[in-house]
């Protein structure tokens, strides 16, 4: 990395563990910042504390580290996909990948009467690799001659999965009311054994991701220039098809399907760096990080003792910025540096 992109970077990890820290104490209730901390260094009144340490066991503390591999998992599908499709709007969200995704774990719920984190996972791993597959497709056909393009197909699948989830929804009146509030996005249910049930699969697409790093960088220049230089990129959009389920599933079931995080991330990201991947992902992991905690801290803050869902907040700071980036011609010169 450059000199000053490596102390963004180091700037970016300071301001994460601030934010770590105002996650732990932020929540409704007495408990705040002084007694957290003090808990946390070991203070034996308040680890006698059996309230304290139920808040900060049971809800803060998982709420925290699904923030970070979900932001972690969104903004890194988001990189895979664009690197692949050659676009740079793309995200799960924005190209029906998560509403795939939902639409699978609603069968699940169903019929079939999903309730581990496992089987969250599975199934919405199914309905995330349909919807990629449809996405990468596409975006072979569509190639980067015009990203609106397949932005439009997403607005269209999204559309149709969405419309199919809530048809078996309204069929079944105890799977709705369970999913209502999970379906607008949020980590308000973070349970600590589904994080950790998802955390093997997330690293597995993180090293999947990695190694196709420097394949995806040169198959920017064009599948023919690339194969010139040994690559086989077939192999490697199968490759970025994996990593990319693999990230979306994880997300999708442990928080639902919150949107925006993925094109923050990964837009920030090749602002800093627009050509080399190994650099995107770095700062499109901590960016996705940064955005999806800090959406989390002000949807607990902002209407106490209440609290929005994550995706409402990641919408009203990501639709304006989509806009702003579409009308002024922005992605344009994303394309142009590859």
């Amino acid at each position: 990395m450059l000199r000053h992109q490596t102390q963004l970077f180091w700037l970016g990890v300071v301001l994460l563990f601030m934010l770590i820290c105002l996650s732990l104490a932020t929540g409704a209730g007495v408990y705040g910042g002084r007694e957290v901390a003090g808990f946390l260094l070991g203070d034996p009144a308040l680890m006698a504390d059996e309230k304290l340490a139920m808040i900060i066991h049971t809800l803060r503390l998982p709420r925290t580290l699904c923030a970070l591999v979900v932001g972690v998992c969104l903004a890194l599908a988001a990189s895979m996909l664009q690197s692949a499709t050659r676009n740079p709007l793309a995200e799960p969200g924005l190209l029906g990948v998560n509403a795939g995704a939902v639409f699978a774990l609603v069968i699940g719920l169903t019929y079939f009467g999903v309730e581990s984190a496992y089987g969250y996972l599975l199934w919405s791993g199914m309905g995330a690799l349909l919807g990629n597959l449809i996405v990468l497709g596409l975006g072979l056909m569509v190639g980067r001659s015009n990203p609106l393009k397949l932005i439009l197909v997403g607005v269209a699948l999204s559309a149709t999965f969405g419309g199919l989830s809530n048809f078996l929804l309204l069929s079944n009146k105890v799977v709705l009311e369970q999913f209502r509030f999970w379906n607008l996005g949020s980590l308000a249910a973070s349970d600590l054994d589904a994080v950790l049930t998802v955390v093997p699969f997330a690293l597995a697409g993180l090293l999947l991701t990695l190694a196709l790093c420097r394949q995806l960088t040169l198959m920017q220049m064009g599948d023919n220039q690339a194969q010139a230089l040994g690559i086989r990129p077939t192999r490697v959009r199968i490759g970025v098809l994996l990593a990319a389920t693999l990230f979306t599933a994880c997300a999708i079931a442990i928080a639902g399907p919150i949107g925006f995080v993925g094109f923050l991330a990964a837009y920030c990201a090749r602002l800093v760096e627009p050509v080399r991947l190994a650099i995107q992902v770095r700062f499109s992991a901590l960016f996705g990080v940064l955005f999806l905690l800090g959406a989390d801290i002000l949807a607990r803050w902002l209407i106490q003792p209440f609290e929005l869902p994550n995706g409402v907040i990641l919408a009203l700071i990501g639709a304006p910025v989509l806009i702003m980036v579409v009308r002024s011609g922005g992605f344009r010169s994303l394309l142009a540096v590859k």
